[in-house]
């Protein structure tokens, strides 16, 4: 089982190359449409799990309080532009140009968070401390992927 920093690079490594292949893309065809459902998905699960195991574990440190509400808000950034465009029309420039946005703002903050907050992590959580968060962190994520539409709509309520 990976440790909880190799699972969430692993992710990131993976959503990278989605976000690659979406570019290469053009209009509303089903490449496009295969690989932004599976961007969303796996985006939606893993900034939820992140949230519940890295960050809850980040947030009982006095330095990781700043570092985990920054992350939680930039998650709600790229949330908000990733509903936008669901909303869009994929063939559309706009979408494109949206697009654009949400892969820039998505590799800041992957970079900003292997960079800067794992190496600040591993300074201040010791690795005992942090045992066995990768497998809960994979486990969380497997849980929230089943909650993605349920979420969804209740946000769509609100």
């Amino acid at each position: 089982m990976p440790d909880i920093y190799t699972a969430i690079r692993n992710d990131h490594d993976e959503h990278r190359a989605l976000l690659a292949q979406i570019a290469d893309t053009t209009g509303d065809s089903e490449d496009r449409r295969r690989a932004w459902r599976k961007f969303y998905r796996d985006v939606k699960s893993h900034a939820a799990a992140e949230e519940e195991t890295f960050y809850s574990k980040l947030i009982s440190k006095t330095w990781g309080q700043d570092s985990a509400r920054h992350s939680v808000h930039e998650h709600q950034q790229l949330d908000d532009i990733m509903e936008e465009l669901n909303e869009m029309d994929m063939s559309s420039s706009g979408w494109l140009t949206r697009f654009k946005t949400l892969r820039h703002d998505y590799e800041h903050h992957v970079d900003e968070e292997e960079d800067e907050v794992f190496t600040r992590a591993k300074e201040v959580i010791s690795k005992d401390d942090i045992e066995g968060y990768g497998e809960r962190f994979l486990n969380r994520k497997a849980e929230e992927r089943s909650l993605i539409d349920a979420k969804r709509e209740d946000s769509l309520e609100d």
